[in-house]
Parts: structure tokens; sequence; C-alpha cells
């Protein structure tokens, strides 16, 4: 039985404010109000009590229901300007055998975040880049720049080549206050270079979320015998024998997830790695669990 919340259902639905009212909704009911940390906002307003906290603040009606301590947060405590870093080179578009594009399936997961926390009341901002940054807009949270953001999202098209490296270092110089930047890409490159940009925003004092979101084949590898390969930025063409390539592929693809995942660790930056099969709701919840274990 496919999800409600599947990219394939969802392909089904053209307007990008729906799609996201539709993966919010979703996700939200899956927490079955569950006190948990989310994504730099809450989904509620708690979190777990730490040393020093004042006792009189737990919620003992959340520790009947969970037997954990949990501690009421204020509004300003939970504020945090968010901004989208979208990848709009060419290997973006790529697509086999899925509905959606890898920039398609990072649009919608971004309109959903977008969503979210517009019901928080905390401001997003948009950018976008290829070989240099492009779309820049401000992060407001008034009533109406939802649909700025949802609108700038809907008209975008992957194309050209990607300088990741130097477009990160440029908004690290650019962003002055402490902001939560959610990067959506398929990080093709060199993985030190990347992470070394990274760093400088961990620098920066902002706090970082990367999608590193890949087509479900280019994880999982489902060609046989002779398969010609063509570069997306560069136009390069290659032939291999797919069927005694295959497990050469798939370790170097494990190893360059596990590159990132540990040099994204090391700097205290949340990475999430998914594919374009991956149901909508599943991502989020994912990457909630991993996210609630630093905090």
């Amino acid at each position: 039985m496919t999800s409600t919340l599947s990219p394939e259902t969802l392909q089904q639905i053209k307007r990008l404010d729906l799609r996201a009212r539709m993966v919010v909704r979703g996700f939200l009911q899956g927490l079955h109000s569950s006190p948990l940390q989310g994504f730099s906002v809450q989904f509620s307003d708690h979190r777990r009590y730490s040393r020093g906290d004042d006792p009189k603040l737990i919620d003992w009606l959340v520790y009947a229901k969970t037997d954990k301590h949990y501690i009421k947060r204020f509004e300003a405590e939970t504020n945090l300007t968010g901004y989208l870093l979208m990848d709009l080179s060419k290997s973006m578009g790529f697509r086999q055998g899925t509905s959606m594009t890898k920039f398609e399936y990072s649009t919608c997961l971004a309109a959903a975040l977008t969503y979210l926390m517009s019901l928080q009341k905390d401001p997003v901002g948009l950018l976008t880049f290829d070989d240099k940054l492009r779309a820049i807009l401000p992060a407001r949270s008034r009533r109406g720049h939802l649909g700025d953001v949802l609108a700038a999202l809907s008209g975008m098209t992957p194309e050209g080549t990607t300088e990741l490296p130097t477009c990160l270092v440029q908004v690290a110089a650019m962003l002055k206050q402490h902001s939560l930047v959610m990067l959506f890409s398929d990080l093709l490159g060199d993985p030190e270079e990347t992470l070394a940009a990274l760093a400088r925003l961990r620098h920066g004092g902002h706090d970082v979320i990367v999608f590193h979101v890949l087509d479900d084949a280019e994880v999982r590898f489902p060609y046989e015998g002779p398969v010609e390969f063509e570069d997306p930025e560069s136009g390069e063409l290659v032939t291999v024998d797919a069927t005694g390539f295959r497990a050469e592929y798939l370790d170097q693809i494990t190893a360059f997830r596990e590159t990132y995942s540990q040099g994204c660790a090391a700097l205290r930056i949340d990475y999430v790695p998914l594919d374009t099969s991956m149901p909508f709701d599943r991502a989020l919840t994912e990457y909630l669990q991993q996210r609630q274990a630093r905090f």
C-alpha cells in the first residue's frame, strides 16, 4: 500500500502549499502529541529537564505519561531564524524511475519545514545557489511570507554547475544573526572542501542541518549490463558494465555518505541521508529522532 505521504502520491498534487500542509499534518498526527524536541524549534512547548532548571517548571502531567521530566518552554526560548539553502545545480534535476527529481523532493521537504516553522511564528528565509548565490529572500515571520517562500520555491529550475563550498563560505559571511541553516543538496563534489565550509557556518554560531538528497537509483543502483551514464553538469559520457560494477559502486556510495555522517557529527551538524523514494513523514520522523538524541 502506498503511503499517503509518499513522493508518488504527492506528485499528483500540483500546488506546493497543499503538499506542504499535507506533509505537516500527517507528520504531526504521527507524533501523537509527544513532547519531543524538533528541528531547533518545538513541536510542543517542552524540553527535557536539565540540572539547574527550576523544578517549578516541570510539567507533571507529561511526567505521568512518559516517566520523564520535561519543563515548559516559553515562546522567546524557541524562536529561531531559519534559512533554506537550496542547491540549484543541474544534477539536482536527475530522475530515474521515481516520480520526483532530487530537486522536487527537496523543494517539497523544504516547503513542509517552512510551513511547520510558520506555525510557530519562526522567521524563515530562502537562499539558492549553483556556482554562486542566486535568489535571496530575507527571513520574516509576517503574514503572507509563507506564500512568498513557497512561490519562490515553485518557480525554480535546477541548472548549471555547482560550487557548494564557495557558496557556503559566502553564506557564513553574510549571516550575522544566529540562524538555523537547512541545506538541501546531493553534495556532489569534494566532501573535504564541503565539510571545511560547513565548519565556517558552525564557527559563526549557526545551527546547521544537512539534508543529503539522492535519487533512489543513486542509492540502490538498479542497472544491468552495459549502461551509458552522463555527468549532468559536465555532459561527459562513460559506459560501464553495471552488473560487474554494482558491488564497487555500492561500496563507494556507502563510503560517500559515511564520510559526511562522520564529518558532520564531528562538527555537531545534523546529517540526514535521504532518497527520493522515502515518504516525507518518515524523512521528518527519522530526523526528529536524530535531533532528539542531541538534547
